[in-house]
């Protein structure tokens, strides 16, 4: 399933939320989506059991953050909260990392792309609302459309 695939499966509760055009948002609940697969097969492992609780803990609080974040009404608050959702999206992606032996390559890397691309995109959310740049060093990040497009599942 693809990400266009994937779309027409959410209920228009969410896509009818205006919190549904924030691109960070809808990427953090396809990959959270994701996420389901790649933890129940994480868990059968006895040596990443307790990785799996953590990846799905960080990728479901990216979204959970964004959305509280996007209610708030002074942008410190928002920042802030969108702070912690990338803060989440970088703690997944190290899981994703660790968990690539079980999940293969394939698929972790395609999950660290996509959260790479939040990333991307809150880095550039967070001043906006905080009113100054945030310092980083410049970082490689890949093109988008694949990721989405060519979705790889676990076996």
């Amino acid at each position: 399933m693809n990400f266009a695939q994937w779309l027409q499966t959410v209920p228009s509760e969410l896509k009818g939320d205006p919190l549904w055009k924030v691109e960070a948002y809808r990427l953090a609940v396809f990959v959270s989506d994701l996420a389901w697969r790649d933890v129940s097969k994480l868990c059968q492992d006895r040596r990443t059991a307790s990785l799996s609780d953590q990846l799905y803990r960080a990728v479901g609080s990216i979204g959970a953050n964004l959305a509280e974040g996007y209610s708030r009404q002074s942008h410190k608050d928002q920042a802030r909260m969108y702070e912690y959702a990338l803060g989440s999206a970088r703690e997944a992606r190290h899981w994703y990392f660790k968990g690539r032996h079980v999940l293969g390559d394939i698929v972790a890397v395609h999950r660290m792309r996509l959260l790479t691309q939040i990333i991307r995109l809150l880095l550039t959310m967070i001043p906006n609302e905080r009113g100054f740049v945030l310092r980083e060093d410049a970082a490689p990040y890949l093109a988008f459309g694949d990721v989405i497009d060519q979705v790889p599942m676990p076996d």
